[in-house]
Formats: structure tokens, C-alpha cells, sequence
């Protein structure tokens, strides 16, 4: 691997950007509507990096009927700025559909359209973004006991640079979660990589006869109902602890929890609130499913036992207890949690759509993790404006996208939020005062700093 060679110039970033997944694009909007407003050298200087090799937001989970859960109008800006050229409205105006989609009468598109909405506001901005380039490691660079600025190592197809920043902003997303002792396989799938894997089985020698779907919430059902329908020979048999699908809380008063001010409103409150609060709303998001959708399974369900050609199975109030993979297949074991009998089950793939947790956001922060507090509990202390709060030498601002319920709240981190959590981290950084012109130039010891093209 090339080293970073020392003594070369860098430009010293107001902000970089840590990925550059929906959150960072609406954070490079947000940056490039203030440059284009303010023009000069009140502007800010801004670079995104993206490991990817191009813009992508759960690929795998693109199934073409699947629409998203929150209003088109909770997009990357309309919240924050109603008259924004990034809005999906904008988006839908040029691809020449807006009197298409105004004319279906529905608040909730297709999810594959939304991802070409991100494509195509990612592209207006691509001017910012470095993608194929993966953060590896943030140092402090201390001077006389202060740390103002923070080093940036990048790895790319040609070597390492290293760029130096006033803040960052780091919206890495979520990781999938496994369950202890489970790892993805050929035939052990996160359904995040769905779409991917299915593809895969296309060539096989065999057609597969049975897919084993764990989960109870909204990607659970859609990937059961997807394969039922790709793989009309096969059975797939959905396993959860739970007597059925429970369905989704989107009434007015419930989605009350998603507005804007019940950010503030969470962050005020008491941590004894705070826990109730998240007990009492968390059936708005988490492990529950639209209801057309459960409505549309059962009625499946319900019509194979009345012809008798039953594939669609739901092994209720039950857990895998067991998942071995074979050259031929993997073998299950489920086992019911009122009786505890078990009962082994072969399947071509097992799906496990067990959700996602948040990324560490001091995992890439090396020493400079030293310098953030934590709570009583041990927990990420983030202050309103989304910055984690340090020690007082330590003087740049770390700003995450995620990771914040404990502080936030369920709206924090999701899209129905997005717009209006980067206006706040855009107005924090303003308010603090540390912008540069675009052509201030620091000489970074040990490493090489160069904008790095696209």
C-alpha cells in the first residue's frame, strides 16, 4: 500500500464529509444552497468521501413494488427550504412525470423511484464528493494543547492523502445485524443484500424449493412476499417470536414523533420520559409493517389452504434456535417458544431481515475518541446541534448523523428528519464561526493533502 509522503500543502476544509449516503447529500445541498447565497469567501469549504465507487442507498433492498414508508415531501430540502431545486417535486419535473405522480394520488413513491430521486441529487453535487475513497483514521492536530483542526487519512486507488478539517460530519449509516453466531453466506443472507443474492440463484443448477425468512417488521414481509412471488415453485416460511405482523402506528397524533419539534422536545426531556416516550412510540417504527401489506399476506395465506397448495408458511410465536450450512442446503432447527419442541427445517436460503444497528461514531476517531464525553451509562454525549460533545482543547466540531436516539429520539437519525437535521449542523457551524476562504492552505507534516478527484 502507497505511504503518505510528508511535508506536501493541504487545504484545511471547513467541513468533510464521512460517506455520502442520503444524510451527507443533503448535508452538500445545504452547504452548496449557502455558498451559492452568500458567494465570496463566507463561503464554506466542504469535501464529501465515499468508500463506494458511486452513489448507493440499500441496494438490495430496491424490490420493485416497494414503496418508502415516509411522505415525499420529508425529502433531502423541503423541509428545511420549500423553494429548493433538489426538491423530489424538481426531480419529478425533469424526468417530465410530475403531472403523472400528481395524478396517482399518493404521498409515498415507489422506493427505487426515490433512490433515483438521491442518484440525481447526488449527481448536482458531485462536485464535492470523492467516491472509491475510504476514511481510515482521524488524528488531532494539536497545537500549544489545542486540537483546531482534525487529520484526515483517505485511502484510495492511488495511495493514502491526507486532508485536514475544522469539522466533520459523519453520516456512515447503518450496519446489518446478524444474530451471535450467524455469519452471511452464499446461503445465509442479511436482507440487505436480497436483490444481489437472488440474482446469484438464477444460474443454479436447481430451482430452490424453500426460503426461511426471520423477521417481524416491514422488510421481513417484503422479502416474503417478494419471493413468494419470484419463486412461484418454492416455499417460503416466515419465522417470528410474535403471534403475526403488528402493523405500523402512521396515525396523525402518533406521527407527531417525527416531527421536527419533538426533536427538541425529546432532547429537553427527562431520561425517564425519554425512556417512555421511545416505549410508547416505538410501534411507529420499529418491527411492524405496513398494513396493506400484512393484509395482502394473510389473504395469500388464506387462499393456498383453500386450494390446497399451500407455500406460504408462518411459523408464529417460534425462534431459529440453530443454522448449519451444507453443501446442498442449510439445516434449521425452530423451536416453539410455548411448548419448546423443536423442528428441524431444510431450506435452500435463510434470510435473517434482523435490522440494523448504528455504526460506532467514535470507531474511526482513534485518540480523538478520548477527547468525547459519555454519559452516565456510557453512551455518546451529543449535544442539541448534533455535536458530540468534548473536552474544551478540543475546539473543532464532530458532527453525526446517526446514532443519536439515545439523545434525539426515534426522529433523529431517519429521513422524515433528514432536511432539517443538516440545516441545524449548517446554522451550528455558521454560529461558531469557523469558515475560511476556499484558498487557505496549511503545510500538514507527515502527510499529503490534496483534494482528491472524483
Amino acid at each position: 500500500m502507497a505511504q503518505v509522503r510528508p511535508g506536501e500543502a493541504a487545504v484545511v476544509h471547513d467541513l468533510i464529509g464521512i460517506g455520502f449516503g442520503p444524510s451527507n447529500v443533503a448535508m452538500a445541498i445545504a452547504v452548496s444552497e449557502h455558498n451559492l447565497r452568500v458567494g465570496g469567501r463566507e463561503a464554506l469549504n466542504a469535501r464529501f468521501f465515499e468508500q463506494q465507487p458511486r452513489f448507493g442507498w440499500h441496494r438490495g433492498m430496491l424490490i420493485d413494488d416497494a414503496t418508502m414508508q415516509v411522505s415525499f415531501l420529508k425529502d433531502l430540502v423541503t423541509l428545511r427550504n420549500p423553494a429548493s431545486d433538489f426538491s423530489f417535486l424538481c426531480y419529478l419535473k425533469s424526468k417530465g412525470r410530475l403531472v403523472d405522480f400528481i395524478n396517482h394520488k399518493n404521498l409515498f413513491p415507489l422506493r427505487v423511484e426515490f433512490h433515483d430521486y438521491f442518484e440525481w441529487a447526488a449527481d448536482k453535487v458531485d462536485a464535492m464528493v470523492s467516491y472509491g475513497h475510504e476514511v481510515v483514521g482521524i488524528t488531532p492536530a494539536t497545537r500549544g494543547g489545542v486540537v483546531e483542526h482534525l487529520d484526515i487519512t483517505v485511502r484510495s486507488g492511488e495511495g493514502l492523502a491526507l486532508h485536514r478539517a475544522r469539522n466533520v460530519v459523519i453520516g456512515t449509516g447503518l450496519r446489518p445485524f446478524m444474530p451471535d453466531g450467524v455469519e452471511r453466506t452464499d446461503r445465509v443472507w442479511h436482507n440487505c443484500d436480497l436483490l444481489t443474492k437472488v440474482d446469484g440463484l438464477d444460474g443454479a443448477a436447481a430451482a430452490p424449493t424453500r426460503f426461511i425468512v426471520v423477521g417481524a417488521g416491514q422488510s421481513a414481509a417484503e422479502n416474503v412476499a417478494y419471493l413468494h412471488r419470484r419463486f412461484p415453485g418454492a416455499e417460503v416460511c416466515a419465522v417470528f417470536s410474535r403471534y403475526g405482523y403488528s402493523p405500523a402506528d402512521d396515525s396523525g397524533f402518533a406521527n407527531r414523533i417525527f416531527d421536527p419539534q419533538a426533536v427538541g422536545e425529546f432532547f429537553a426531556a427527562p431520561e425517564d420520559v425519554k425512556r417512555r416516550l421511545m416505549d410508547y412510540h416505538g410501534n411507529t417504527n420499529y418491527s411492524v409493517v405496513d398494513i396493506d401489506l400484512i393484509d395482502d399476506l394473510y389473504r395469500q395465506m388464506y387462499q393456498e389452504k383453500v386450494l390446497g397448495t399451500e407455500r406460504l408458511r408462518f411459523l408464529n410465536v417460534s425462534r431459529l434456535t440453530d443454522v448449519r450450512e451444507t453443501p446442498a442446503g442449510v439445516h434449521t432447527t425452530v423451536q416453539s417458544l410455548v411448548t419448546g419442541e423443536e423442528t428441524r427445517l431444510d431450506a435452500d436460503v435463510v434470510v435473517f431481515a434482523t435490522g440494523y444497528r448504528p455504526a460506532d461514531p467514535l470507531g474511526l476517531l482513534g485518540d480523538v475518541a478520548e477527547r468525547c464525553l459519555r454519559d452516565d451509562a456510557g453512551r455518546v454525549r451529543v449535544e442539541r446541534d448534533y455535536r458530540i460533545a468534548t473536552d474544551p482543547a478540543l475546539r473543532c466540531g464532530i458532527y453525526v448523523q446517526g446514532g443519536t436516539e439515545h439523545t434525539h429520539g426515534i426522529t433523529s437519525s431517519l429521513l422524515s428528519n433528514t432536511a432539517v437535521r443538516v440545516g441545524e449542523i449548517l446554522d451550528s457551524l455558521l454560529g461558531r464561526g469557523l469558515t475560511s476562504g476556499a484558498d487557505e492552505v496549511r503545510t500538514v507534516a507527515g502527510g499529503t493533502g490534496s483534494t482528491a478527484a472524483r
